[in-house]
C-alpha cells in the first residue's frame, strides 16, 4: 500500500464524518425551521442526497453504452441500504425508532414500486416511457409527502425539536446556513465515499483479492458509504427517525429517480439480464417485505435484529461469490437460507410482533 492510498482512505473516512455530521445538523436544523419532522426531511432531502452517488453512476454508464449496469447498481444499493445501512445503524446505535408513516406508507410503496421494476422489466427492457412513469411517480410522492406534512398538527414536532432545537438556537444561524450545511455534508459524502472506494480498491488489489469479490464489496458498498454514514450518525445523535427516513426514502429515490431519470434520457432501454428477473429482484422484493414484519414490532428496529440484517446482508454476499464462481455449494446454500433461515427468522419476528401487541392490549388503563 503506497502512500497516496494511505491518503485517499484517511481523507475518505474522514470526509465521510464531517460529511455525515454536517448534513444530520443542516437537515434537522432545517427540519425544526420549516415545521416538518426528521422522518419527512429524512424521507426527501436526505435520501435524495445521499442518491446522489447511485444517480451519477448510473447515468454516466447509460451514455457509456453500459445501461446494464444501472439496473444492478439501484438493485444492489437498494438491499444494502436496508440490511447493511438499517442493521449498521440499529447495531452502532442500539435500536432504531420507526416512524409510524414509515410503517404504513413508505414500505408498502416500497414494496409496490419494487414489484413495479419486476414487471416493466419482465420483458428484459425498461423502456423510456417507463423511467418517465417512474419520474412522474417520484414528483407525486415529494409533493404528497410535503403538503401532508404540513397539514399535519406540529405540536408533535415541537416536542420533537425541543430540547435539541429550541428557538434560541435556531436565532443563532440562518435558514442558508442550515442549507449550507446540508449541500456541504452532501458533497463531503459523495467525495468521501468516491476516495474510500479507491483507496479500499487499492487495499484489496495488494491482497491478491479477485476482482470479482472487490466488485461484489468494495464498490457495492461504496455506494451505501453515505447511507451508511448519514444513518450512523442520525442514530447515535438520537434523530433515529432520521436514520430510518434515510434509508427507506433512499430505496424510493433510487427506484423512481436514479432507475427513472436515467431510463428516461437513456438513448437506448435499459436492459434487464435474466440474473437479475430470476435473483436480484426477488431478493430486493423479498428485503422491503421483511421490514414490515421487523418494523412493525413496536414500530422499532432492534438491535438483535440489526445484528440480523447484517446477518442476512453476508449471506447474500457470500451466495454472490459461490454464484459467480459457479460454486458446487451455491445451490445447497440458496435452499438452505431461502428455505430455512429466512422464513424462520421471519416468523419469529411476526410472532414478537404480535405478542408485543397482544400484551399491550392486556394492559389495563392505570397499567399503560
Amino acid at each position: 500500500m503506497d502512500v497516496l492510498t494511505a491518503v485517499f482512505f484517511v481523507v475518505g473516512v474522514a470526509a465521510l464524518v464531517v460529511g455525515a455530521e454536517a448534513l444530520v445538523r443542516g437537515a434537522a436544523r432545517l427540519a425544526a425551521r420549516t415545521g416538518l419532522s426528521s422522518v419527512v426531511i429524512g424521507l426527501t432531502v436526505v435520501a435524495f442526497g445521499t442518491s446522489a452517488p447511485e444517480l451519477a453512476v448510473s447515468l454516466g454508464a447509460s451514455f457509456r453504452d453500459e445501461a446494464d449496469l444501472a439496473v444492478g447498481n439501484v438493485v444492489g444499493s437498494n438491499i444494502a441500504n436496508v440490511l447493511l445501512v438499517l442493521g449498521i445503524a440499529a447495531a452502532a446505535g442500539g435500536g432504531l425508532v420507526v416512524a409510524q408513516r414509515i410503517v404504513r406508507i413508505d414500505v408498502p410503496l416500497m414494496l409496490g414500486v419494487s414489484v413495479l421494476v419486476v414487471v416493466f422489466g419482465w420483458d428484459n427492457e425498461i423502456e423510456r416511457w417507463e423511467g418517465a412513469a417512474f419520474v412522474v411517480l417520484l414528483v407525486t410522492y415529494i409533493t404528497w409527502t410535503v403538503v401532508s406534512a404540513r397539514r399535519n398538527d406540529s405540536a408533535a414536532i415541537d416536542d420533537e425539536y425541543e430540547e435539541a432545537l429550541s428557538a434560541e438556537k435556531l436565532r443563532e444561524s440562518s435558514a442558508f446556513t442550515d442549507v449550507g450545511f446540508v449541500l456541504l455534508g452532501l458533497v463531503l459524502l459523495v467525495v468521501g465515499a468516491q476516495a474510500l472506494v479507491e483507496a479500499a480498491t487499492d487495499i484489496a488489489r495488494a491482497l491478491d483479492v479477485s476482482e470479482l469479490v472487490i466488485g461484489l464489496t468494495v464498490v457495492a458498498i461504496g455506494t451505501s458509504l453515505p447511507e451508511i454514514a448519514t444513518s450512523v450518525v442520525a442514530a447515535v445523535r438520537g434523530q433515529r427517525d432520521l436514520a430510518v427516513g434515510n434509508a427507506v426514502g433512499s430505496n424510493l429515490f433510487n427506484i423512481l429517480a436514479v432507475l427513472g431519470i436515467t431510463a428516461a434520457v437513456s438513448p437506448n432501454s435499459i436492459p434487464v439480464p435474466d440474473g437479475a428477473l430470476t435473483i436480484d429482484l426477488p431478493v430486493m422484493v423479498a428485503v422491503a417485505i421483511a421490514c414490515l414484519p421487523f418494523f412493525a414490532n413496536g414500530f422499532s428496529l432492534l438491535r438483535w435484529e440489526g445484528v440480523l440484517f447484517l446477518g442476512y446482508y453476508a449471506a447474500y454476499v457470500v451466495w454472490l461469490v459461490l454464484d459467480s464462481a459457479e460454486h458446487a455449494a451455491r445451490n445447497e446454500f440458496a435452499v438452505a437460507f431461502l428455505g430455512f433461515v429466512l422464513p424462520l427468522s421471519l416468523i419469529t419476528a411476526a410472532v414478537i410482533a404480535v405478542r408485543d401487541r397482544r400484551s399491550k392490549h392486556a394492559l389495563t388503563p392505570s397499567q399503560v
